[in-house]
């Protein structure tokens, strides 16, 4: 049985986990490396665009939901390909969704900064 680890060492476990998962999506994952560019590009424009907390909170969180999508995509995609390489159904309506929820994230993003931009440069 895996040994429970609680309190301080569980949080020390768990960031170090969580550290390792994003080491390996920046080192396998194009897509993900891709919008971490762009991410770490964008989040010094949230500043200037963001007239309030709250806008500036919606631009950076919708940054942050494409990352998170990704992840959770990527997560999915290593999971159905560890299963098997063949061709299935299901694996491709798996794969399928993943990536429709990244791109649904990417929308969103998109219209975040859209209409915020849009209410900056116009008033």
């Amino acid at each position: 049985m895996k040994p429970r680890h609680t309190g301080i060492t569980h949080l020390i476990h768990s960031t170090r986990y969580s550290w390792k998962g994003l080491k390996a999506a920046f080192k396998n994952e194009a897509a993900f490396r891709q919008e971490l560019v762009t991410c770490t590009i964008m989040l010094p424009l949230a500043w200037w665009l963001a007239d309030t907390a709250m806008a500036w909170l919606m631009l950076v969180g919708s940054l942050f939901m494409v990352l998170i999508v990704e992840l959770l995509n990527s997560a999915v995609e290593n999971v159905v390909d560890r299963i098997g390489t063949e061709h299935h159904e299901l694996s491709g309506r798996a794969k399928d969704i993943g990536s429709a929820a990244v791109m649904l994230s990417l929308i969103m993003a998109g219209l975040t900064w859209g209409v915020l931009g849009w209410v900056k440069l116009a008033g």
